[in-house]
């Protein structure tokens, strides 16, 4: 560097150092800066310490003198701008009790801090396992969270740290927390039903203060609680709901973590469901400008089902008094009270999809509800439903056993075959199909009434451990329709079955051993003979499967099944006589038409030809071996 270029760096590093002596803190500055950040420290500590219904001052408790209460004024003012009047104060709680629940609210956030519902118990089970009831709440965890995030000046303020002043009423309560000349304000009303509530969000001259360009976001965080004894079967159906607008509901997964986003969608509703109960929030008009939506699972031995998280995006057009309308929902699922928003908030019980949840809601749901107009006792209406349904069913049930009936009529005459063809199963399969189509019998003509029975089967499936109507619902032994019948418990736990044995579960896979060795009785099985053993192997697994199930289901199968079992039987010997069957028979094949094979004879048989071929070819190998 020439002379100039080093006077002239000189004099800049001089002049940097200079400015730096000049601007450097004092040490009287130095100790307040510490002291500020040392209250902070204290106020954070303090306001983590505190629990939601702390009635202690959220900011520090500790006595201040007039130059620290000063301090810790610039630092709301800091943090908090045209909020910092509403950044301190007392928290306290407001109640508001209606017909159905009790609502309980805090001043801090203006939120609704838990929901006491009437006429409903939560069951927990003590450490003899004994059946606890204890009143049930809803939102009331201390971690959760409904807190309005507002952007202001390039920072996130959260209604969560505002104190807000109420206006209790009658039967509603408003919050406001002012901010300079402007306010936010809270407004809660009881509705008729009893679990909901009108809420209005006002935004009232906070025009010049949020900021345009970045949403108001609404963050709702709700730990659901264990309010069921099969704790098991209520994870597997607490979730998060949501509904775009014009489109159909969805949910986040009910076993895994799981999350959705609809970011820039509109939202109508949200709702954070239990096996039986529910919390929703809807939107009354144009809805949310979007949201995103997210489920975490806990571990079997916590106390909470699932975290849920739901961030909703609040519709601001910066007027300078602007009211977005909601509704809360906090109370049972039940389907009418659902329905009667008319805004399909009633999918939210999984009664199933396509034609399962079509045949519950519009037929199997009412035609219950009917029938319990006239009888109290659910599990007697329960056995009033299997009786009518197998009466009407009746006719199918009809025709399976007569398919039964000829076959068994036939067993003379597929007896010979076993022994004609000892060595070829293939070809004893062959030969019998074969007399089954000259008599104009079908093996499968009792298969076709078991198809037809599936879907209502399937929706009862559905159905019990869905329907609030079981819920707490005695009958016999079992103390809870919704639940397992336990009647043993156990001081170990069995894979796939559990640490219990439920009383309807062994009945019905106990009848099903008998119906089914009596419907085998008289069938030919030379052809397979495994099948003889391998069919009983399906009670075992009913048993696994169905041990934790709700009781309701487990009545509906055991009595569904010993009605089957005294239709059959009493058909089959009251009814059927195989002499005059294989008389029917013989005469029916000396007068028929030579018949054409059916697509799936032809390909049956087509089959078991292949795989005659491939035996024999296997058997030639075999001996060329040797």
């Amino acid at each position: 560097m020439d002379k100039n270029q080093i006077i002239g760096l000189t004099l800049i590093i001089l002049i940097f150092l200079g400015w730096s002596a000049l601007n450097a803190p004092s040490e009287e500055e130095i100790e307040r800066q510490k002291f500020v950040q040392d209250s902070i420290a204290n106020a954070e500590k303090l306001a983590n310490e505190q629990s939601p219904f702390d009635s202690e001052t959220a900011a520090a408790s500790t006595a201040l003198t007039p130059a620290q209460d000063s301090l810790a004024a610039i630092q709301r003012n800091q943090s908090y701008g045209d909020f910092a009047e509403s950044a301190q104060g007392e928290q306290q709680t407001y109640e508001l009790k209606g017909d159905k629940a009790t609502y309980t609210f805090t001043n801090k956030g203006g939120r609704l801090a838990k929901v006491l519902i009437h006429d409903h118990q939560k069951v927990i089970e003590g450490e003899d396992k004994e059946e606890i009831k204890t009143d049930l709440f809803l939102l009331e965890d201390p971690r959760n969270k409904f807190e309005y995030l507002l952007p202001v000046n390039g920072k996130v303020i959260s209604t969560e740290d505002l104190f807000f002043t109420a206006s209790p009423r009658s039967n509603s309560i408003s919050f406001t927390a002012n901010a300079g000349t402007g306010q936010i304000v809270q407004e809660y009303k009881i509705l008729s039903d009893g679990y909901t509530l009108d809420y209005d969000v006002k935004f009232v001259n906070l025009n010049n203060v949020i900021d345009r360009n970045n949403p108001i976001k609404l963050n709702w965080h709700n730990w659901l609680d264990r309010l069921e004894k099969n704790v098991t079967f209520e994870k597997y159906y607490s979730t998060v709901y949501f509904k775009e607008s014009g489109e159909g509901t969805d949910y986040c997964s009910c076993r895994s973590d799981d999350e959705a986003d609809l970011d820039g969608k509109r939202v109508q509703w949200a709702s954070h469901v239990n096996q039986y109960f529910n919390s929703s929030l809807m939107a009354k008009g144009e809805g949310f400008n979007g949201g995103t939506f997210e489920t975490e699972v806990t571990d079997m031995e916590s106390e909470d089902l699932k975290l849920i998280k739901t961030t909703l995006d609040i519709p601001y057009n910066h007027g300078s008094a602007e009211t977005f309308a909601m509704q809360m929902y906090n109370g049972p699922n039940q389907f009418e009270n659902l329905e009667a928003f008319g805004n399909n908030l009633q999918d939210i019980i999984p009664y199933g999809r396509s034609i399962f949840g079509t045949i519950n809601r519009q037929l199997i749901r009412p035609f219950f509800n009917w029938i319990s107009g006239f009888v109290g006792s659910k599990g007697i209406v329960i056995i009033i439903i299997i009786s009518i349904l197998k009466i009407l069913l009746y006719p199918l049930m009809y025709k399976m056993l007569a398919s039964q009936a000829k076959m068994g009529a036939l067993k003379p005459k597929l007896a010979g075959l076993k022994e004609k063809h000892k060595d070829e199963p293939q070809q004893v399969q062959m030969e019998t199909m074969k007399i089954y189509r000259e008599y104009g019998v079908s093996p499968l003509g009792g298969c076709m009434p078991m198809i037809v029975q599936m879907p209502i089967w399937y929706a009862m499936f559905r159905f019990f451990p869905a329907d609030i109507t079981f819920r707490q619902e005695s009958f016999l032994w079992a103390t809870d329709l919704s639940s397992y019948d336990a009647v043993f418990n156990l001081p170990f736990t069995i894979p796939m079955v559990g640490s219990h044995l439920s009383l309807f579960t062994i009945l019905y896979s106990i009848s099903m051993v008998a119906y089914t060795y009596y419907n085998t009785k008289h069938m030919d099985m030379s052809a397979n003979p495994a099948m003889k053993y391998v069919q009983y192997f399906m009670p075992i697994m009913f048993f696994g499967f169905f041990n934790s199930y709700a009781s309701a289901l487990t009545c509906y199968m055991l009595f569904s099944n010993l009605i089957n079992i005294i239709q059959t039987v009493g058909t089959k010997k009251f009814v059927f006589n195989d002499e005059k069957i294989l008389a029917e028979l013989e005469e029916k094949k000396k007068n028929a038409k030579p018949k054409k094979k059916t697509g799936f004879q032809a390909r049956l048989e087509e089959a078991m030809a292949q795989q005659k071929k491939i035996a024999e070819q296997n058997k030639k190998k075999s001996k060329g071996k040797k």
